[in-house]
């Protein structure tokens, strides 16, 4: 194919109307049909579905109440994450990936999926490479394909040879024609692989779903054992009563919305970020970021702009400032990075040097060059770091490290005999040291701050000198220590294992070296972040626990990374670490609402089975109880600000408080119903059937033994809401004195006693406000005793 003509318009819009591009379906988001079954049919739902059908058909529909609870989670459920869907879809679609193809001869950017069969793709450094395809032109064009074949090096690439999709271009540039594109791509079954590989554990999600697992098997235990005591109970002639009664113990074992306030805890945090320009591509990255241990950061895009700018050109012996014709020349070969860029910009190319050879920059190798022929005579230069050059102890060396000491960067210029990278270093001259200078982020200094206030370690993993990284360190208040240079370590796990431990700065490292240190953090116990920009980062952010990719970074980076800073400011990452707390600690406090509720209903149906009396709650009364103390308060803990530290063992500490306090409701419910009963005894002959709605109604005397259950209930379960609300402030005092406002009004108000069979006589009230006090005593204790209140 003509390597610069490419398609035409009328060949695209077939291979369009064809199918054959490289639209792939991959939705960075649940579809709504997902969301809506997800929120509407799931164990618990039909749990609680089938239970309302029952007691409709029992004659109670006044008990129904909990379905409409069913009704209204799912609903807000589904409305909520379709709209926050709608959001994050929008802001991944205007941050996709693109690719440069040509098309009636012009060069273009379109969106990767939009790239068509027999496409002309040009591929330069940074690159992803879009579809399968043969290369067609080249000029130095190297690509890694590790993540494909397992080998390290780059691989050279020539007109003829094979390119894979999903592979990262490291150097040159070139063009090919896509062959294979869409599902018959190897693009797609990568993608599926890094996300795999990269795919974010989250300590809440698998403590809920531990969690969720425990109580279906409780669940499971429960309903035999309630339906053979009210059945026992009640007899089979009051198959009503029994029926409505085993439905309220089995409804409260149900958490009902635990899975809901976790989903939009984690929905809501990632829309939060996206105002603070930062994509969350994983939204347990969230909760991650919060539990890391350690940050790994690359220098540039972090503590500096990735500005660069050229300052000096210092002549070396034997070469004087003609020597910058030759570093121009140099310059204007093909497309540079960062570095190169700035030096062309005060060394422009000179007319009458042509190019005979050419080798490009590769990150392993860390330097490139040319042959030219000016004046009939052939020379042939190379630029790049002084380390991997010219061997240990040389006079220059000592010069690049007295000027990298005040924080510059410097390239090495020297006249070589061969361009072999094998025989590079002999016949080497040295030519010149080109000094560059970063401008520091204004923000950097803060950062690391933050980062130290938190007990966070952070770690300089970088490419360029570490004494030069080592200055920019200090002059942002890192305390560095001795930096390490890792060219003169290997690249395996093994060979960095004690430095990953004890180093602060590291230079010169290659992208196995940096992919190693961050294994071997890890191997030493650490939830590791790993920030970065370049191709020589995507080893390194793959193995991290949270990669975090700058927007204006290579394509490769952005699609192996769980959140990308869309304005490449590291100083948002504070504000991720507090949104991940805000998420872990309020999922905490959610989830011990809703297993004290579990433990209240469980103790009460044990205690009902083994004392072979009536369920002291209706399912009317548990709906009262969820809602109030539970439900309400939860949506809004879930929802508002914490800044308690992560700290692990998630489960471990919602059980911990939470069986025991629902454990002190289930017995203040069941002493309530005692004292009810033995204290305030029915008249003999007195008939209560709650199955017979219109018998009930009629005799209020029957309504005395669960009233008092939910009223003792009630108030600790209130006391619950308030250890777990603290530390207090306006929005929850508001909260918990309102809810405890509308509790009171339920027993106050004549046409909701009627609605939930509230009455009882004074006496009895005053000795179940003494009991409820003194269970939320002991919740108090509990409280104190267990850490809770360290939840905010």
């Amino acid at each position: 194919m003509d390597a610069t003509r490419g398609l035409t318009s009328a060949e695209v819009a077939e291979r369009v109307s064809s199918g054959l591009t490289n639209e792939v379906e991959e939705a960075t988001s649940r579809s709504l049909r997902e969301i809506v079954r997800s929120n509407v049919i799931n164990r618990f739902n039909a749990i609680l579905g089938v239970m309302c059908v029952v007691v409709i058909v029992a004659g109670s529909p006044a008990d129904a109440l909990f379905g409409a609870v069913l009704v209204v989670n799912s609903g807000v459920g589904i409305f909520q994450e379709y709209k926050t869907k709608r959001k994050l879809d929008r802001l991944a679609l205007l941050h996709a990936p693109t690719s440069r193809v040509v098309r009636d001869g012009e060069l273009i950017e379109i969106p990767t999926p939009q790239v068509a069969q027999d496409d002309l793709v040009e591929l330069r450094s940074g690159d992803q490479v879009p579809a399968d395809g043969v290369v067609v032109w080249s000029e130095g064009l190297e690509i890694n394909q590790s993540n494909l074949t397992g080998e390290a090096d780059s691989i050279p690439k020539d007109v003829d040879d094979e390119v894979m999709s999903g592979t990262v271009v490291t150097a040159g540039v070139g063009r090919f024609v896509a062959q294979e594109v869409g599902a018959s791509a190897r693009v797609h079954r990568i993608a599926a692989e890094a996300k795999e590989f990269s795919r974010t554990r989250s300590e809440i999600q698998s403590s809920i779903d531990r969690l969720l697992k425990y109580i279906i098997w409780i669940i499971l235990i429960a309903i035999p054992l309630q339906l053979r005591s009210q059945f026992t109970v009640f007899g089979a002639n009051g198959w009503r009563s029994a029926v409505v009664r085993s439905t309220a113990g089995i409804v409260g074992l149900v958490p009902e919305g635990l899975v809901l306030l976790t989903t939009l805890a984690f929905l809501t945090a990632a829309v939060q970020l996206t105002r603070q320009q930062v994509l969350v591509q994983e939204l347990p990255a969230v909760e991650g970021l919060a539990r890391v241990s350690v940050v790994c950061l690359d220098k540039t895009g972090t503590l500096t702009t990735g500005d660069i700018v050229c300052e000096q050109l210092i002549p070396l012996a034997g070469f004087d400032a003609s020597v910058a014709a030759p570093l121009g020349a140099l310059m204007g070969i093909g497309p540079g990075n960062a570095t190169l860029n700035a030096i062309a910009a005060t060394h422009p190319a000179p007319n009458d040097w042509s190019v005979v050879e050419s080798v490009p920059f590769d990150s392993s190798r860390k330097w490139s060059g040319a042959s030219f022929i000016s004046g009939g005579a052939q020379s042939s230069w190379v630029l790049g770091a002084p380390e991997m050059l010219l061997p240990a102890g040389h006079d220059v060396i000592s010069m690049v490290n007295q000027i990298a000491r005040a924080g510059k960067r410097v390239v090495f210029f020297a006249r070589v005999s061969s361009l072999d990278p094998a025989v590079v270093r002999e016949g080497l001259t040295p030519a010149a040291l080109v000094v560059l200078s970063e401008t520091v982020r204004p923000d950097a200094a803060d950062t690391l701050k933050f980062f130290a206030e938190q007990g966070v370690d952070v770690k300089i993993i970088s490419g360029d000198n570490p004494v030069t990284v080592a200055a920019i360190a200090r002059s942002v208040g890192l305390h560095v220590g001795e930096p390490v240079d890792a060219h003169n370590y290997g690249s395996s796990v093994d060979d960095v294992r004690e430095l990953a431990v004890t180093t602060t700065v590291f230079g010169r490292v290659s992208p196995e070296q940096k992919r190693s240190l961050v294994k071997a953090l890890q191997e030493n116990g650490h939830v590791v972040a790993m920030t970065g920009d370049g191709v020589n980062d995507v080893l390194a952010l793959k193995q991290s626990d949270i990669g975090v990719a700058m927007n204006n970074g290579a394509p490769a980076t952005k699609a192996v990374a769980q959140l990308v800073l869309l304005d490449g400011k590291f100083s948002h990452l504070p504000r991720v670490l507090a949104e991940g707390r805000r998420v872990i600690a309020n999922v905490e406090r959610v989830a011990s609402l809703f297993v004290a509720k579990n433990a209240m209903s469980f103790v009460a149906i044990a205690a009902a089975g083994l004392l072979v009396v009536p369920f002291p709650l209706l399912p009317r009364h548990l709906s009262v109880l969820s809602s109030l103390a539970i439900g309400i308060p939860s949506f809004f803990l879930a929802l508002g600000s914490n800044n308690r530290r992560y700290t692990p063992g998630f489960l471990r500490r919602v059980l911990r408080f939470a069986l025991p306090a629902g454990g002190t409701v289930g017995v203040a419910v069941m002493v309530s119903n005692y004292i009810s009963r033995a204290w305030f005894p029915l008249p003999s002959g007195t008939k209560c059937d709650f199955g017979d709605l219109t018998a009930a109604a009629a005799n209020k005397l029957c309504w005395h033994d669960g009233t008092a259950s939910v009223a003792a209930a009630l108030i600790v379960s209130m006391w619950i809401l308030v250890v777990l609300a603290r530390p207090f402030n306006k929005w929850k005092l508001i909260l918990v004195s309102s809810l405890s406002g509308v509790a009171a009004l339920l027993f106050l108000v004549p046409g909701l006693q009627t609605l939930f069979d509230f009455s009882m006589p004074y006496e009895l009230g005053v000795i179940v406000c003494g009991v409820g006090a003194a269970g939320a005593f002991v919740v108090e204790v509990l409280g104190r005793t267990l850490g809770t209140k360290n939840h905010a």
